[in-house]
């Protein structure tokens, strides 16, 4: 998938221009995106606050972060059960 040229903080940005009553495809024009982008923008982030895109991004590391260490631990695990269950 594409990375986007904007940040969730800049996205949540161009939503509220949208929301204080400027025409939708004013904004497009402006910050030269398509009005399928600002809909699917909008559908993502609809009611969301810049203080709030922070946090999900930060959980979001953090969630990742945590993955990694459990498929460390899982592989661990295995490899002791395997070194355990042969008979010597």
């Amino acid at each position: 998938m594409k990375k986007s040229k904007f940040s969730e903080t800049q996205i949540v940005g161009i939503l509220k221009e949208a929301e204080a009553g400027i025409k939708i495809p004013d904004v497009c024009r402006k910050h030269g995106i398509s009005g399928h982008t600002f809909y699917n923008w909008r559908r993502k982030f609809q009611g969301i606050e810049v203080q709030d895109v922070k946090k999900m991004r930060e959980l979001e590391i953090e969630n990742s972060k945590m993955k990694k260490i459990i498929a460390n631990l899982t592989l661990e695990n295995y490899a002791l059960r395997d070194v355990n269950s042969k008979k010597w």
